[in-house]
């Protein structure tokens, strides 16, 4: 799940066990149009009784049906009419380190099938181990990026006997892992990860400048391989460090703190996004390019960064890596309410990564970035979700951001967690919820965005 305040005091309700979620609002509402004003958009209830579903992606073997990842190790099949299927396509929880039930970020965190799945029925998982045993001693656990085959006789049904470790990354603290995957166009795989945990980028199992400017660690970073070719992997050409000399042949591009949210515009230029979760202050969405450098622990947003001072940002700091490569700026940055709590220009505390709407039913959405914040507040749920418009042209390359108000939403914010987004398969998008920031309980929800 996304990074936000380190739970350090938990507000009694969530600690009693009690569901904060009141419901959201599905009704049409004249007054409550969004986007333009071309008609209201609402969330239309597709599925429920999860824990917190963090992924949903199409079943693609041209059934309609869809797969829901939840955090907690079972990935579930969603039947084209809605109901869910009576198997589970996958269920990983034996494979798992050992979940918090209160609040933890480990998991299942990332699933993407390859895009011949209907030929090979090969899919790719992020997972959450236990520490192997080769792995430094006091370091929390191990990512498995693995590979599974779904069985012969049923694309929704996966042999749990066919898993082949691609990749196995060792994180020092249990936050920060990310895990979000996506396969790019040239069908590589793309795979988001967080810098290793704690705060700061400092800490147990941290380099001197930070995980996100060290290229010699896979954390912090967007990386890309070939899963088609190599043993078990290999490493496209072109790749900014391929030879392997002045950093990790996997990297595409660095310096993230915690990449929630990873996607490929499926029309446009088919550039990827990324959603970077702040320290304190800044939250970020950046379009990732080859050799990117998005400036961690150096910069948050357009924002210098201090470790030190980790609420006030420096007046002035470098403005490129070590290499000379000046830092790319995000496309979207707004203010953290941990910081600026009384800042009318405050939006949240951890932004959740979404989608560039390729759809047709929401045609005021279309070509906008539709994303969300995954709480204005640690103890309560109050998520907000958003639309960012790309500018028209010029030198100008910042987004320009606005606030969804969705069809029978009476408050500034939603009574839930927005846990993730997803897209099926026409480009339609859905928002994953729980009513808890812990994994206890089955209060995770599936919704689609819908004109209402």
């Amino acid at each position: 799940m996304p990074d936000t305040i380190r739970p350090v005091k938990t507000n009694s309700l969530v600690r009693n066990g009690l569901t904060l979620c009141f419901g959201i609002a599905v009704l049409a509402s004249p007054a409550a149009n969004a986007a333009d004003g071309n008609g209201g958009i609402g969330l239309k209830l597709v599925a429920e009784g999860f824990t917190a579903p963090l992924n949903l992606i199409p079943l693609d073997d041209g059934s309609g049906r869809l797969l829901i990842a939840d955090q907690v190790g079972t990935i579930h099949v969603l039947n084209k009419d809605g109901a869910q299927s009576d198997k589970l396509f996958l269920d990983l929880r034996s494979r798992l380190a050992k979940l918090n039930e209160g609040f933890d970020e480990r998991g299942v965190l990332g699933l993407a099938l390859h895009p011949k799945f209907k030929e090979n029925r090969k899919l790719y998982i992020y997972y959450s181990a236990p520490l192997r045993k080769e792995g430094p001693a006091g370091w929390d656990h191990t990512s498995h990026v693995s590979e599974f085959k779904a069985t012969a006789s049923d694309y929704a049904q996966v042999d749990p006997a066919t898993e082949r470790i691609l990749l196995q990354i060792d994180e020092p603290q249990m936050n920060h892992n990310c895990g979000r995957m996506v396969f790019g166009q040239e069908g590589y795989l793309y795979i988001g990860v967080g810098d290793g945990g704690a705060a700061n980028d400092e800490a147990l199992g941290h380099s001197p400048q930070g995980n996100g400017q060290d290229t010699t660690t896979l954390l912090g970073k967007i990386l890309r391989i070939d899963v088609d070719k190599g043993t078990p992997y290999a490493i496209p050409a072109d790749n900014p460090f391929a030879d392997g000399k002045a950093g990790r042949a996997e990297i595409y591009a660095y310096g993230f703190r915690n990449p929630w949210g990873i996607s490929f515009d499926r029309g446009g230029k088919h550039e990827l996004f990324a959603a970077d979760v702040g320290q304190d202050s800044f939250e970020e969405v950046n379009i990732v390019v080859k050799g990117g450098n998005y400036g961690w622990r150096v910069r948050e947003g357009f924002h210098w960064f201090n470790p030190k001072t980790p609420t006030k940002a420096p007046e002035s700091g470098p403005t490129a890596g070590p290499d000379g490569k000046p830092f790319v700026d995000p496309i979207v940055e707004y203010k953290n309410f941990k910081a600026f709590p009384k800042d009318p220009e405050s939006k949240g505390t951890s932004v959740t990564g979404g989608y560039v709407y390729r759809g047709k039913a929401l045609p005021q959405l279309q070509g906008k970035y539709v994303f969300s914040d995954w709480s204005q507040t640690w103890a309560l749920p109050r998520a907000v979700v958003f639309a960012a418009t790309p500018p028209g042209g010029g030198t100008e390359k910042k987004w320009s951001l606005e606030t969804l108000k969705l069809s029978g939403q009476t408050k500034p914010y939603l009574d839930t967690y927005i846990v993730a987004l997803g897209e099926d398969a026409e480009g339609e998008l859905y928002v994953l919820t729980s009513g808890r920031n812990s994994l206890a309980g089955k209060t995770g929800k599936v919704h689609k965005l819908a004109p209402m």
